[in-house]
């Protein structure tokens, strides 16, 4: 039990300052026996659609899972929406009273959620929900780090503590099942479509006479949209489960609104922060795979010596490096990329990894890194410019920062790339390719047809 601990005469006194319009976030962590992550997102769903959350590390290094929404964080502004989230968050845990012996990285209260790629581009009403950053304070979590188990619980509440260590005892009793997750059928894909095909391609041949012309710019990324029809609405539990079998190596991550989910499978890391250990990865430069594992060696080995892809991803490291300059007291760089194979595409793969200044918060590293070159250009502003102007469509958080930060300033955010937005029957897919000088809109057309093929298959489909 919770009672006659530190924790109940800190709760109490710190109740003594509190109205009831301004209560104090309490939260309580315990380790507990394994719990099916699936089986908890899925048999845990609240009565309110659009109050859950998924996350999963690649190899199941960890995964997060929350159910019920104690609070969203949620900002339509542009200039400083990452400062003002932080703000936010920090001013909840300044006055929260948390019970967490653990202090392991991603249990006791956290936030989840992310912000749109660009706050200035076109909106469109599909998006709406999401707006320019959204995050969510969860009230039940579950955390798996490797074979360990734990489960936490969040509240507002102003009640004396023993009434309220009784409840929250009883809800963890209630959130320990072990049952299976149940199956859930595929949905029937009636009908695909990739949208403005050549309205796209004529773009990609501008933004190339661009590339070719200017002494300033020197990359720009265009992405695409692809619209599916269903027979029934998409389920989420179905897609996730799909993504976790077929994409292992990726980032697995769910968002959901009541009007809406954002999911997908990502394999680039925009920054990890584990204490004072700071830890980005340019992931730049790709090309396909091969059943036959002689050519798709060769394909790698290609990739690997390809001037174009070579440029492009130099371009993401140097702008990753002199981001986290003034944020880190030593910076390890890498002198040449290596090979990071996913089930349909390899990348070229760099890591950048360095130590925190003190006082450094991943909010403060989120925003300088994003949006990379990788789904941007360089120089950024100008590539944003472009961007706005020639792709003619909402990214909505599509290739944007996407993750968490839990109560002791740990967190990790990826670039939402290989994503999608469940929408009811309909679901719509995302894809982009890095477009350069010599840049064929063929080739990128054929490229970012690849890109689509994850989410595609997730949700039954499949690649031409």
């Amino acid at each position: 039990m919770l009672m006659n601990s530190p924790f109940q005469t800190k709760y109490i006194n710190t109740l003594k300052h509190k109205t009831e319009s301004n209560k104090v976030l309490a939260s309580y962590t315990k380790k507990v026996d394994k719990i099916d992550p699936f089986a908890f997102y899925q048999i845990n769903r609240p009565p309110d659609e659009g109050e859950r959350f998924f996350w999963k590390s690649p190899d199941d290094d960890m995964t997060i899972v929350g159910v019920g929404l104690l609070r969203s964080f949620s900002n339509s502004g542009a200039d400083d929406r990452f400062s003002r989230i932080e703000t936010e968050w920090n001013d909840i845990l300044s006055s929260a009273v948390i019970d967490n012996p653990f202090h392991v990285p991603g249990t006791g209260p956290l936030l989840f959620g992310g912000f749109s790629f660009d706050p200035y581009s076109l909106k469109e009403e599909k998006w709406q929900p999401f707006g320019d950053a959204l995050f969510y304070l969860p009230e039940y979590m579950l955390t798996v780090i490797g074979d360990d188990y734990y489960l936490t619980v969040n509240l507002f509440e102003s009640d004396e503590l023993s009434n309220q260590t009784n409840k929250v005892e009883k809800t963890f009793d209630l959130l320990i099942k072990n049952e299976e997750p149940s199956q859930v059928p595929a949905p029937h894909l009636e009908s695909r479509e990739e949208l403005y095909v050549p309205e796209w391609l004529d773009s990609v041949a501008e933004v190339v006479n661009v590339l070719r012309t200017s002494e300033i710019v020197k990359k720009v990324v265009l992405s695409r949209e692809m619209m599916l029809n269903f027979s029934e609405p998409v389920s989420s539990e179905y897609v996730l489960k799909q993504l976790h079998t077929q994409q292992k190596d990726s980032f697995i991550f769910l968002l959901e609104t009541p009007d809406g989910s954002f999911a997908g499978a990502s394999p680039e890391r925009l920054v990890k922060k584990m204490n004072d250990q700071v830890l980005s990865t340019s992931l730049a430069g790709s090309i396909g795979r091969s059943e036959d594992s002689k050519e798709d060696r060769e394909l790698g080995n290609i990739l690997l010596n390809d001037e174009k892809n070579l440029y492009e991803h130099h371009l993401v490291v140097d702008m990753i490096k002199k981001a986290l300059e003034p944020y880190c007291r030593e910076l390890q760089v890498p002198d040449d990329p290596v090979l990071l194979r996913t089930p349909y595409i390899q990348h070229l793969y760099t890591p950048v990894s360095g130590v925190a200044k003190s006082g450094t918060s991943i909010f403060h590293i989120v925003g300088e890194l994003h949006p990379t070159p990788a789904l941007g250009g360089v120089p950024t502003g100008q590539s944003m410019k472009i961007i706005r102007d020639k792709e003619k469509m909402d990214r909505g958080f599509y290739a944007s920062p996407i993750g968490w930060t839990d109560f002791d300033g740990n967190g990790e955010f990826i670039v939402a790339i290989r994503s999608g937005l469940l929408k009811g029957k309909q679901a719509f897919l995302y894809a982009g390719c890095g477009l350069v000088a010599d840049s064929d809109p063929k080739e990128e057309l054929k490229e970012t047809g690849i890109k689509f093929r994850p989410m595609l298959q997730a949700m039954g489909g499949k690649s031409e």
